[in-house]
């Protein structure tokens, strides 16, 4: 990638001082969003011979119109979660960042469709308004989602129809991190780690006093408007730092040929979300707060209630009379009557603060403090039909010192608490109380052309279910190894080994109940042991020339690997028994550059998981094989991509899951960016997905068949930074 000249170049430089939410920088062009329409054996081919890098997505963006011929390079790019502050070509292993411009074109409204076309991530995609990041298959609590390190602690690990509270237009950089930097975050991020930065706490006084965002989009698959805002202004040593988005969407139209309609009934999403914050920025660092409230309001498409009273019988399921009950008050067909929409409000206080050279030995001081009140309603026919609260608080102290013998790192403690009940007719797990307190060191060692790096942590989670007075106790030391060898100039090698120990969460614990949005009956099992996972991760990147590519392959064998086994199936229903057997995970991923001209480049790009039980037996919803070409494009000062998106049929399917048919996407964008008379910078963009209006069902969903992917979409936006 380059940087652009003149008014491009312009505009960046008055945007790369700000420290607003928005940033619109554009020294970017990146060109990450398409997969190619490969056969399975066609991509792994490809991958193997040719390589690509999911590190920072490595690839170089178009040359701009007024840049030399030289040969480009890869521009550096800080990855913030890694501990150590250091840049994604420094990583053991691939970091996904999405940052200005392109950060700009991917944002969705949800978290996990923003990310979901990235190499090896993908989404949970429960409607619009619910979809959590699936990293390398794995999903749920193995994959940590941070706002500025600090956990979230909001409901999504507990079910996939609740709502990653964090809004992408209000980020702005996303960070996917896998083996050691991950590992500092908690044992249990075995999956990895998505890190949501944001400017709700300033960490600068603006040069001019002030600076800023504004934003407009709408799309036509939903009907969808946003608008977000983001100032700061600050004077002497104070800043302050207020943001907001307002989202309206409808139901979504889906492909053509779709058995339930044109549109999926439910799909609305709702969302206001506003945060105030105020710092004190000294020389040597600052320390700031800041109060963030999110309410919104989304459907829940294919919840069946159809199965009210359902219940076990030893490991069968049993629906006798209770279909003839109607004397509940409510219409359970759901084509008929309103689908339940839940009803949300978070509340968080986020404390942040950096002191640089606190004292002898030591460079940096970093503090992480997040409080969270979250509650939704399940609302039913007007009425609350259950209730579900999150109340907890996150800690995190690092502490950086001064290389000791060659070696540089951090130190730090983590500690936090969640207090987590359901009330109503869904409350499928008992009150909790989960504690977790977690000891961590990650140390880096340079040697010529290594760099080597090594993580240590121990956690110890106790988990109380209250209404039982039943408490278990896991404690798990956790640690990894990995090297980068850049072996000649523009070439770098990167491994790591992982052994990690997640303790098993309270639904896996203590589930037991009817689970209306997934259509499953839940079971816990408090006599879980902690998973191992062991994880070797190997990649081959180049950097620089005019093709740059990567590569990343993987295998993680997981010892008591918790899942949730089907044991029986009646008219829809599953009978899901929270279960322990050994599992391996293994795949490939990445993608490879091309600069054809210094303004016209192409990108061969994909991923594949393969996840099965030791003893025998698939597991259930492992994304499907993926590849894609695109092709990008710029002149002057527009920018331009088309690409074409290929997903296998998965038919490696878990016992009682049905197969998933393929599909291929074609998706187009393009922007134009350009200044006021006053050098104010804007961008205009457009783009558009799934232009052959394909039907298309996403594997990892559990309401796949209720929920089909987004049909033909158009979305138009308008950004101004001041």
């Amino acid at each position: 990638m380059r940087r652009r000249v003149g008014t491009a170049s312009a505009a960046h430089a008055l945007l790369q001082a700000t420290t607003m939410t928005h940033t619109f920088s554009t020294h970017r062009f990146a060109s990450r969003r398409a997969r190619p329409a490969l056969h399975p054996v066609a991509l792994a081919t490809l991958l193997a011979l040719s390589g690509t890098s999911v590190a920072t997505q490595a690839q170089t963006a178009p040359a701009p119109a007024a840049a030399a011929d030289a040969a480009p390079s890869l521009p550096a790019v800080t990855v913030s979660a890694s501990g150590l502050q250091l840049g994604a070509s420094d990583m053991t292993t691939p970091a996904t960042v999405l940052e200005g411009d392109e950060l700009v074109r991917r944002r969705e409204a949800t978290l996990g469709e923003t990310l979901n076309s990235e190499p090896g991530i993908t989404s949970s995609h429960f409607g619009a308004g619910a979809s959590r990041p699936i990293i390398r298959g794995m999903d749920g609590p193995r994959v940590k989602v941070l706002s500025d390190g600090a956990e979230l602690h909001d409901a999504s690990t507990i079910s996939p129809d609740h709502a990653v509270v964090s809004e992408p237009l209000l980020a702005t950089q996303i960070e996917v991190l896998r083996g050691p930097s991950a590992l500092v975050y908690g044992n249990g991020a075995v999956g990895g780690v998505v890190n949501v930065l944001d400017g709700k706490v300033p960490t600068a006084i603006p040069q001019k006093g002030y600076e800023g965002s504004a934003e407009l989009r709408a799309n036509s698959g939903a009907g969808e408007g946003a608008g977000a805002f983001s100032l700061t202004g600050g004077a002497g040593n104070l800043a302050v730092h207020v943001e907001g988005v307002a989202r309206d969407a409808g139901d979504y139209r889906v492909g053509k040929g779709w058995s339930g309609g044109s549109k999926v009934l439910g799909s609305f999403n709702r969302t206001d979300t506003g945060s105030v914050g105020l710092s004190w920025v000294g020389d040597q660092g600052y320390l700031g707060a800041a109060y963030t409230r999110q309410t919104a309001k989304y459907g829940l498409p294919g919840h069946n209630h159809s199965f009210d009273g359902c219940h076990t019988h030893g490991d069968h399921l049993h629906c006798g009379a209770h279909a003839d009950d109607e004397a509940d008050g409510h219409d359970h067909d759901a084509a008929a009557g309103d689908v339940p929409v839940v009803d949300l409000r978070s509340e968080r206080f986020d404390l942040r603060g950096e002191l640089r050279n606190p004292f002898a030995g030591f460079s940096a001081l970093r503090l992480r403090a997040g409080v969270t009140d979250y509650k939704h309603d399940e609302v039913e026919d007007g009425a609350i039909s259950t209730t579900f609260k999150n109340k907890a608080y996150d800690t995190r102290v690092e502490l950086q010192h001064e290389p000791i013998g060659g070696f540089k790192g951090v130190i730090g403690l983590q500690t936090s608490q969640r207090k987590f009940s359901a009330e109503g007719e869904e409350a499928y797990v008992q009150p909790t109380v989960t504690r977790k307190t977690g000891l961590f060191v990650l140390e880096e060692y340079r040697w010529n052309d290594w760099r080597f790096e090594a993580a240590l942590r121990h956690d110890r989670q106790t988990a109380e279910a209250q209404t039982s007075g039943i408490e278990r106790s896991h404690n798990g030391t956790s640690a990894s190894l990995g090297a980068v060898w850049k072996f000649t100039p523009g070439y770098q090698v990167g491994t790591s080994f992982t052994r990690a120990s997640r303790a098993p969460s309270a639904e896996e614990l203590y589930a037991q109940g009817l689970h209306m949005a997934t259509s499953t009956y839940e079971r816990g099992n408090a006599d879980l042991r902690s998973e191992i996972s062991q994880n070797i991760d190997v990649s081959l990147k180049k950097t620089s020339g005019d093709t740059t590519f990567g590569v990343s392959v993987f295998r993680n064998r997981i010892q008591n690997y918790i899942y949730g086994r089907t044991l029986d199936a009646l008219d829809g229903l599953q009978l899901l028994q929270y279960s322990q057997a050994d599992a391996t995970f293994t795949g490939i991923e990445g993608q490879v550059r091309q600069r054809l001209t210094r303004n016209l480049g192409i990108t061969l790009f994909g991923d594949t998981v393969r996840a099965r039980l030791d003893g025998g037996g698939l597991l259930p919803r492992i994304p499907a094989t993926r590849a894609g070409v695109r092709l990008d494009a710029n002149w002057q000062a527009w920018e331009g991509q088309v690409e074409w998106v290929q997903v296998a049929r998965q038919n490696r399917v878990a016992d009682f899951e049905t197969a998933t048919p393929g599909y291929g996407m074609l998706n187009l964008g393009v922007s134009y960016n350009g200044q006021f008379s006053s050098g104010t910078p804007w961008q205009v963009y457009l783009k558009a997905n799934n232009l052959t209006d394909r039907l298309a069902y996403a594997h990892t969903s559990f309401i796949k068949n209720a929920a089909p992917l987004m049909g033909r979409n158009l979305t138009v936006g308008v950004k101004v930074a001041f």
